[in-house]
């Protein structure tokens, strides 16, 4: 069995366009076990209710933003070792800094396409 065949993934993002594009690559790569939410605090329930592998969030949401949700997941054992992928449109070097000072393991910079999602979901997770 692949990794794909077993990769759990929740994609967290406030707009549901983007949320809709990224599942739809992910989809395309052949990941089928795909979550959503579309805030912050939702990604931390589904996560209660079910463990993934990985997850993408944006950085900019209401509430938390995705550097919080990273912080979060960071500070539960069950959720520790969970991969982080941040998407955002604000790469800077301060937000990227933080990302990575708390754990994150990789960004991706808005907008992207399925070869840069992909490459990007494959230095974390191995190759599809």
């Amino acid at each position: 069995m692949s990794v794909r065949d077993r990769l759990r993934v929740l994609v967290v993002d406030d707009m549901s366009t983007s949320r809709g594009l990224i599942i739809q690559a992910l989809e395309a790569m052949g990941i089928s076990d795909l979550r959503h939410a579309a805030d912050a605090q939702g990604a931390l329930q589904a996560m209660k209710a079910r463990s993934v592998h990985l997850v993408l969030s944006d950085y900019n949401m209401p509430g938390m933003d995705g550097l919080g949700l990273l912080q979060a997941i960071r500070a539960e054992a069950t959720t520790r070792g969970t991969g982080f992928i941040l998407i955002t449109g604000r790469a800077d070097q301060q937000i990227v800094d933080r990302g990575k000072a708390l754990g994150m393991n990789n960004f991706l910079r808005k907008p992207f396409t399925p070869a840069e999602l992909r490459a990007c979901l494959e230095a974390v997770v191995g190759r599809l």
